[in-house]
C-alpha cells in the first residue's frame, strides 16, 4: 500500500483548558478528496487549522509525505505544499482584489496557478482586481480566498466551510469550478455542513462528533441513517 500524503495519527487539540480533539486517526491518499462533516463545535475547523499549522501539535501527530509537521509554523507548512482557504476568507481588508491573490504566491512553488490562471478560474475576479476585498460579496470574497490559496499552487489544498453564509446560487458556481481546481493534480480536504455536496465532490468522508470519528467510509457508499448516527448520536 502506498505511503499517504497526509495522515493524522492521534491528533489532538487544545485551546488554553478546552480540548476540542481526543486522538483523531485520519489519512489521504495523493489525489484524493475527502470530505470532513460535522454539527458545529464538533472540531472540524480545529482539525484545519492543526494540519495547516495554525495551531501547534506533536511533530508526529501530523505527517505529510512521510515527514511530521505537526510542530512546524503556518508559513513552514505552507511552503511544504498545504493551502488553506480559511473559515470567513480572512482576507486583508485594506489591500485590493490583486494584492491579495499575489500574497499567495509568496512561496514562489512552480506549478499551472498564475494570476491569469485564477482570473480565467474567476472571471469576475479580473473585472474587479483594482477593488478593495471589501467592498466584493460574499461570494467573490470566497473566491479571492480560494484564488490566494491556489497562487501559492499547493499539491493539497484545505477548504474549511466553503459555502458558509453563501447564497445557493454562488455555491453552486464554487462548486462548478471544484473540477478545474482539483483536476490539476491536487489533492484536497473539504469542510462542509451540507452532506450532500460534501459526498458529491469527495472519494471519502469523515464525520467529527464531538472531537472524535464517529464515521468513515468511501462517499458513495454511506447511507443516510450511519452520517444520522455518526452526525447526531442517534438513528
Amino acid at each position: 500500500m502506498a505511503e499517504p500524503l497526509l495522515s493524522l495519527n492521534g491528533l489532538t487539540a487544545r485551546y488554553g483548558d478546552f480540548q476540542a480533539l481526543y486522538g483523531v486517526d485520519m489519512h489521504l491518499a495523493e489525489g484524493e478528496v475527502l470530505a470532513i462533516i460535522g454539527a458545529n463545535g464538533a472540531g472540524k475547523t480545529t482539525l484545519m487549522r492543526s494540519v495547516s499549522g495554525l495551531i501547534g501539535n506533536a511533530a508526529e501527530q501530523v505527517m505529510y509525505r512521510g515527514a511530521a509537521i505537526g510542530a512546524l509554523r503556518a508559513d513552514q507548512v505552507a511552503g511544504l505544499g498545504i493551502a488553506l482557504v480559511p473559515e470567513g476568507r480572512q482576507l486583508f481588508p485594506s489591500l485590493s482584489v490583486e494584492e491579495n491573490l499575489l500574497i499567495g504566491g509568496r512561496a514562489r512553488r512552480r506549478g499551472p496557478w498564475s494570476l491569469g490562471a485564477v482570473f480565467d478560474l474567476f472571471p469576475i475576479l479580473e473585472e474587479r482586481r483594482a477593488v478593495p476585498s471589501t467592498a466584493l460579496s460574499g461570494g467573490q470574497q470566497q473566491m479571492v480566498a480560494i484564488g490566494r490559496a491556489l497562487m501559492a499552487n499547493p499539491d493539497l489544498i484545505l477548504f474549511d466551510e466553503i459555502s458558509l453564509g453563501l447564497a445557493p446560487v454562488i455555491i453552486r458556481s464554487i462548486y462548478d469550478a471544484l473540477p478545474g481546481i482539483i483536476g490539476e493534480g491536487m489533492s484536497a480536504v473539504i469542510v462542509e455542513q451540507d452532506i450532500t455536496k460534501a459526498l458529491s465532490v469527495s472519494d471519502r468522508v469523515y464525520c467529527l462528533q464531538e472531537g472524535r470519528v464517529s464515521l468513515e467510509g468511501a462517499s458513495r457508499d454511506v447511507s443516510r441513517a450511519e452520517i444520522s448516527q455518526a452526525y447526531f448520536g442517534v438513528a
